[in-house]
């Protein structure tokens, strides 16, 4: 077995893959990592990206660049124009981002799920009530995206985003081992709330929750990185248009993104748990007419 087979097994073991990545000083990690990813030393950025590959299936062959300044330069990537093109279709609403589809559904009342059996409520995610009553009864979608996916995201469909809420929290990793032991896990984790209108009047809602290694969500629309050091507003009353594919923003390193909409919206079909999806994809259509 190779290096990389070796430490994949080691890490795949639930409890101490649990121990590793979250009983620890998550949040002085995670400043940590934020600081040293930005380091922009050659022997730093280099040693940091083969450790990287160790960890994980990191593929830089759709990277717009081909050297990077620094760890974060690398994690933060663009990619090669047209590889995340929009599908075009105006009854598709498209995968903001590259992820592995986890729980989806229904959202029961106000409830739904991080994993089979473990509910969580619409305000404890949100935070408002008035935001609870738009999708109340609605459709619910999570992506997880891992640290070695793209990790940029995008307007799923053409909006106006109105407003931002950011929600100060914990930075528990969010991957299924953690879903699994931590209740409510996505509502004690920092997250941002966009909330955007269709043309239509329907309301279409991107969560995007950080995690450990990863509590910074930058937003281009407002020109501001939100973290544990941000200060002053945590809403942000806005007035944006973006169109289908418009790029909104990045994670630092990966985390999930969840999306809520309307109840008459349906899923794609290619929609499963555990599918790859990527930017740009069908996720749920919107019935036209």
């Amino acid at each position: 077995m190779t290096v990389k087979g070796l430490i994949s097994a080691f890490t795949q073991q639930e409890d101490l893959n649990f121990l590793l990545t979250n009983r620890i000083p998550r949040a002085a990690v995670t400043r940590f990592m934020g600081w040293f990813s930005k380091i922009e030393n050659p022997l730093v950025r280099d040693a940091s990206i083969a450790c990287w590959r160790l960890f994980s299936d990191l593929d830089l062959s759709e990277a717009k660049k081909t050297e990077f300044k620094s760890l974060h330069d690398c994690f933060t990537r663009e990619l090669r124009p047209g590889l995340r093109s929009a599908d075009p279709d105006p009854s598709v609403v498209a995968s903001p981002s590259d992820g592995i589809i986890g729980a989806f559904g229904r959202i029961e009342d106000t409830e739904l799920f991080q994993i089979k059996s473990a509910p969580y409520s619409l305000l404890d995610l949100l935070g408002d009530p008035a935001l609870v009553e738009r999708h109340r009864n609605g459709r619910y979608l999570t992506l997880r995206l891992t640290s070695s996916m793209y990790h940029r995201f995008h307007a799923p469909y053409d909006a106006t985003i109105e407003r931002v809420r950011f929600i100060h929290g914990d930075v528990w990793n969010v991957n299924p081992i953690a879903l699994k032991r931590v209740e409510r896990l996505f509502c004690k984790n920092e997250r941002a709330v966009l909330e955007t209108r269709l043309a239509s009047g329907e309301a279409l809602t991107l969560v995007p929750v950080a995690a450990i290694l990863v509590a910074s969500i930058r937003l281009h629309f407002l020109d501001v990185t939100l973290n544990a050091q941000s200060r002053g507003p945590v809403e942000f009353p806005c007035d944006v248009r973006v169109r289908k594919g418009d790029e909104l923003g990045w994670f630092e390193h990966g985390s999930t993104i969840i999306v809520l909409a309307p109840e008459h919206f349906e899923f794609a079909d290619n929609v499963s748990e555990g599918a790859r999806v990527r930017a740009g994809e069908a996720l749920l259509r919107k019935p036209m007419g």
